[in-house]
């Protein structure tokens, strides 16, 4: 039985990145999706947080309340869910093209690409 509770919400958490990161970025690592406050190099600790809403840049329309994706290859969001991840609610619309949109990070998905 756990008795030490580390992250009482698990709003923001340090994780190791597995590709270099700019903080204010969109990361994905392992099952969480989120938006980095540090920078880190590949191996290093970065902190993301997984809560809020944050206005980065996305490609592609979206709707407002429609989801926004990331693509593992570089963390960058798109509306196209093809191949790519669950990130997190748009709080906006937003025509074709890259333009910065506010976006909720979802905090957790699964490990499964869209396949919409």
């Amino acid at each position: 039985m756990a008795k030490n509770q580390r992250y009482t919400h698990n709003r923001h958490i340090a994780l190791t990145a597995d590709k270099a990161v700019e903080s204010g970025s969109p990361v994905k690592i392992g099952q969480y999706v989120g938006v980095a406050q540090t920078k880190a190099a590949v191996g290093e600790k970065v902190t993301v947080w997984l809560d809020g809403s944050y206005d980065v840049p996305v490609t592609g329309a979206v709707s407002e309340a429609g989801i926004v994706y990331i693509k593992a290859s570089d963390n960058t969001l798109t509306a196209t869910a093809t191949g790519n991840y669950p990130f997190g609610v748009a709080n906006a619309a937003k025509g074709a093209g890259t333009a910065v949109l506010e976006v909720a990070p979802f905090g957790k998905i699964t490990n499964t690409a869209a396949l919409a």
